[in-house]
């Protein structure tokens, strides 16, 4: 049974007596003849349920009011689930999870045959893109853990991005994830396009990741460090499969992994300082290692760090909110006589000035090499510069223009206009900060 909003109590057996619908006044006519079918429904209900765990609704009381009868404060157990449930309970509350759908579509204009990005979800084609459709699901399991999705929608077919449990019980600052999920290096690869301040993805995440990111199958422990300040250590082992997830690792390989050595194994230390009432900074250093697909027992490394720095004041009624973050990777990969290093960042600073309206700038460089495999072409250093504005009609959607400049790789000049679109509707969870 499935209820929607209303706080839900458990019975250890169904009524002794059949139940009847009650009435001011005996029914005459045909609510007469519905009362009856009512009542021999109800009661066979109480026959083949009798001895059973039966969900009984309950009355929630009014609002910003005290309980109702039977409510106990939103808060009720039964022999079966003898950990509290309700809202905010974590056994969750009507069972149902919290669902979302995000829409990103965009119109672009190139100066070049094709757009230059490498993301999957950037806009690549002249004309409409459709982005992607998005639909995010997230629920408690129980008290013990909980569970989150995200299914992805493009014109080539639907994806599993995300599907994966986390622990919520363990204690002493430990939790675990397993399934499929975007890993933890650096800050923008565990993000989802309708989180981005620009429409398009950072140059060093597809070339060294993949137009999806870094992501797979596997799983993941983290721990919360006993310090004076907030410190996160994360490490993940995942599959090192994927032309467009794992390009620098086993990219295109099928054959399953044999040994733990053929897994992708990630690392981060996350940390965050409240610097003032306004200001905060969140740190992080990040490394991978795996398998690389130039030889067989060859290996690729990646070193990562970011910065982010966030002004947001506290006074009742200022929407200022200034952002600055600067990320990079250095990459290492061994081949047969090879030994190919490369480098890509980007800086970006956001300043939201107004609550419906907000700008931002970015410049990304990524090094290019000769004798690369995976991309022949790239012989040099390439330079892409972005602006963007944000327009906000609600907090359900915003509207974004951004231009840019791509130089290097041994390309010509090219430029970019974009105009994107992004809307969300049903229950999303937050994110992190």
């Amino acid at each position: 049974m499935i209820a929607f909003g209303v706080p839900v109590a458990i019975v250890a057996q169904a009524p002794a007596q059949p139940a009847t619908v009650p009435a001011t006044a005996p029914a005459v006519g045909p609510a007469a003849g519905i009362d009856r079918e009512l009542e021999e429904a109800l009661g066979g209900d109480a026959k083949v349920l009798k001895g059973r765990v039966v969900p009984v609704m309950v009355d929630p009381g009014p609002v910003g009011g005290p309980p109702g009868p039977a409510d106990d404060g939103g808060v009720t157990t039964s022999p079966l689930m003898p950990w509290p449930t309700g809202q905010g309970g974590g056994g969750g509350d009507s069972g149902n999870p919290d669902l979302s759908f995000i829409l990103d579509v965009a119109a672009a204009m190139f100066d070049t045959e094709r757009g230059r990005q490498l993301g999957a979800h950037d806009p690549t084609e002249a004309g409409f893109n459709l982005q992607q459709l998005e639909l995010s699901i997230g629920s408690a399991v129980d008290p013990f853990s909980r569970f989150d999705g995200n299914l992805v929608f493009s014109p080539f077919g639907v994806e599993i991005e995300e599907a994966y449990a986390t622990t919520t019980a363990l204690g002493s600052g430990l939790q675990l994830r397993a399934g499929q999920f975007l890993t933890r290096f650096g800050r923008a690869n565990a993000t989802h396009p309708h989180t981005w301040d620009f429409v398009d993805q950072p140059l060093w995440m597809g070339k060294f990741f993949g137009g999806e990111g870094n992501r797979g199958l596997g799983a993941e422990g983290s721990v919360l460090l006993p310090l004076p300040w907030y410190v996160e250590a994360v490490g993940s082992l995942t599959d090192a499969r994927g032309a467009s997830t794992n390009r620098s690792f086993l990219g295109t390989r099928l054959a399953p992994p044999r040994t733990p050595l053929d897994l992708l194994a990630t690392g981060a230390v996350k940390q965050f300082f409240p610097l003032s009432r306004d200001w905060s900074l969140s740190a992080g250093i990040s490394g991978a290692t795996g398998p690389s697909a130039l030889g067989a027992r060859d290996r690729a490394d990646l070193f990562g760090t970011d910065l982010y720095l966030r002004y947001r004041p506290l006074e009742a009624g200022d929407p200022t909110v200034v952002t600055v973050l600067l990320e990079g990777a250095r990459r290492r990969r061994q081949g047969p006589g090879l030994l190919l290093e490369d480098t890509g960042w980007n800086l970006s600073a956001v300043w939201r000035f107004d609550f419906r309206w907000g700008v931002g700038l970015r410049h990304e460089e990524v090094s290019g090499l000769p004798g690369d495999p995976l991309d022949p072409a790239w012989l040099d250093m390439r330079r892409r510069t972005s602006a963007q504005i944000t327009f906000w009609p609600s907090e359900f959607s915003r509207i974004r223009g951004q231009v840019s400049r791509d130089e290097g790789a041994g390309q010509a000049v090219g430029h970019a206009a974009m105009l994107a679109i992004e809307t969300v509707i049903g229950a999303h969870g937050s994110h992190a900060f």
